[in-house]
């Protein structure tokens, strides 16, 4: 108990042994401490029951509660709080510390990046665990490619050439190794490269450990505070473990997706439909588009193998692989590297055929194919080709005339059954004239008002058709584009198309090529309709009465 004065009234036997220079008539501010004497200072404004104030006596902590005496005084009442005060420090630095692993987890998951990861990682870690961070990924020959951070600074990065055992407890960290104790690590024999520059004073305490990831490590963390701080508590050394924790597995994700991520791309390079162009005075000009919105390749392929020289045959393939995808495109160029293999024997279509279907139907593939094989060679100004359909829609032969015809090849499919029957058909194009392969993915795309109806061939006759005289590459955009066109954003089949022709010479070519490209607009149109093959009995016997004459 205390008067207005400040001077002690009265004391308990408990107060007395915290207190033990209070007695009646000291002054409070002379035996107690400055927080309790203030607060009884200010208390005088209080009714009879004050609010608490609260303080430290020594390492413990206490709320002092006030009540008013009827005679004027001041009585307090002192309760110990010390083990909740320490619970909700506890506490708070928990939740502290797990909204900083939440806040690591969305920074580093936000990318899958190996040097955004570090660099998030090493950030987090001088910001909210030590003064200073660095971050080492797995060691390459010696040199030791680092990220630095101090606390409020800029992340640097610089390839060390130094050994990782020169550092205590570095070495084995790097090889996922448990975590060395800070207690262990001598900060006077830290070597000048694990400190990053801007560090300002002399490292009072160390701590490394490593970055756990999906079976191996993926480097290691260190962490340094100054020597005018605290050292590294054990829970502070657990919590970094966490943290690490939790950068390994995000590293190692990153260093996972870039690693497919490549794989991806170098398939996929190898995978793409080559260039193609003029091959020993042939032209051949192809266009694909995969199924998948976003992929550039799927089960539609086709190749090109240039003769040896002008007078031999050049082959063109062109495929449909059952499926969609990737794992489709892998059976194509599966496909391609086995056609690369028969090329010796290329000449013999049905032979290369069956030789392409035995090494389908012993492996574990498990996927059929169809294929067309054109062989092509220059005669002249004329092109000769032999056309082979294995399972496959037929080439469309487009004669100067606008006139298109089917090639006469039918035959199986590959990888499907044990024997393999196949036609080959003989065709010869004049200057001008073109042999279009295509996949089914352009004649079942479906469109039209209700977005159910197939392209279908007699669409892609008429297209073609309008194409007549064209070069090759205009007759593959204009199939292409009316293609896409017709299936709009709808999902579709891959579409494949090669375009073999024969092309024009002479200083008019240029001249009719012009005059051959298709108009637009509503006389075109009607001229397009006028010209445009006709179907049924009397229109193919005029057409064949028409080549008859042309004969002779």
């Amino acid at each position: 108990m205390a008067d207005t004065d400040g001077l002690v009234v009265e004391l308990n036997e408990a107060a007395a042994c915290l207190f033990p220079r209070a007695e009646p008539g000291a002054t409070l501010a002379a035996t107690t401490p400055r927080w309790l004497a203030e607060a009884n200072r200010t208390a005088e404004g209080l009714g009879t029951e004050g609010e608490p104030a609260w303080g430290r006596v020594g390492r413990r902590s206490f709320e002092a509660y006030p009540s008013r005496t009827p005679d004027g005084n001041v009585v307090w009442w002192l309760v110990e709080d010390t083990a909740r005060r320490l619970a909700e420090i506890q506490l708070s630095t928990e939740r502290g510390r797990t909204a900083l692993l939440a806040d690591e987890s969305n920074a580093l998951l936000s990318t899958l990046d190996i040097d955004r990861c570090m660099e998030v990682a090493v950030r987090l870690a001088a910001e909210h665990l030590a003064d200073a961070a660095v971050l080492m990924p797995p060691v390459l020959d010696r040199r030791l490619p680092a990220a630095f951070a101090v606390r409020g600074g800029e992340v640097y990065r610089r390839t060390v050439p130094a050994d990782p055992a020169d550092m205590a407890g570095l070495s084995e960290a790097l090889q996922g190794f448990p975590p060395v104790p800070s207690r262990w690590i001598d900060p006077g024999r830290l070597p000048s490269w694990a400190v990053p520059e801007g560090f300002g004073g002399p490292v009072g305490a160390v701590v490394v450990t490593p970055l756990p990831g999906h079976g191996i490590a993926e480097g290691a963390l260190i962490l340094l505070r100054r020597g005018d701080g605290p050292g590294f508590s054990r829970n502070e050394e657990v919590f970094a473990r966490l943290f690490a924790a939790r950068a390994g597995a995000a590293l190692s994700a990153a260093r996972a997706y870039t690693e497919r991520a490549e794989i991806k791309t170098i398939l996929t390079r190898e995978l793409l439909p080559p260039q193609l162009h003029r091959v020993h005075g042939v032209d051949i000009a192809g266009g694909y588009r995969a199924s998948l919105r976003g992929e550039l390749v799927g089960g539609d392929f086709y190749d090109v193998h240039p003769g040896e020289d002008e007078d031999a045959e050049s082959l063109v393939v062109l495929g449909d692989v059952c499926g969609k995808g990737l794992e489709a495109a892998i059976t194509t160029f599966k496909i391609r590297i086995t056609l690369r293999a028969l090329l010796p024997m290329a000449a013999d279509h049905l032979r290369t055929l069956s030789l392409l279907n035995k090494a389908l139907l012993t492996t574990e593939w498990g996927r059929f194919a169809t294929l067309v094989l054109a062989s092509a060679v220059r005669a002249g100004d004329r092109v000769r080709l032999r056309l082979t359909s294995a399972g496959h829609p037929p080439p469309l032969i487009v004669r100067r005339d606008g006139v298109v015809e089917e090639a006469a090849t039918r035959g199986s499919l590959i990888g499907a059954v044990s024997d393999v029957h196949a036609t080959t058909a003989g065709v010869e194009l004049a200057p001008g004239e073109t042999c279009v392969l295509y996949t089914d993915g352009i004649t079942e795309a479906r469109g039209g008002p209700l977005g159910d109806t197939l392209f279908g061939e007699h669409r892609l006759k008429d297209a073609l058709s309008e194409c007549a005289g064209m070069p090759a590459e205009a007759v593959v955009e204009r199939v292409q584009m009316l293609a896409a066109e017709w299936a709009g954003d709808r999902e579709h089949d891959d579409m494949a198309v090669v375009a073999i022709s024969a092309p024009r010479t002479g200083p008019s070519a240029a001249a009719e090529r012009r005059s051959s490209a298709p108009r637009t607009g509503p006389s075109a149109a009607a001229e397009r309709r006028s010209s445009a093959p006709r179907t049924g009995p009397s229109a193919a016997a005029e057409r064949r009465s028409a080549d008859e004459e042309t004969r002779r």
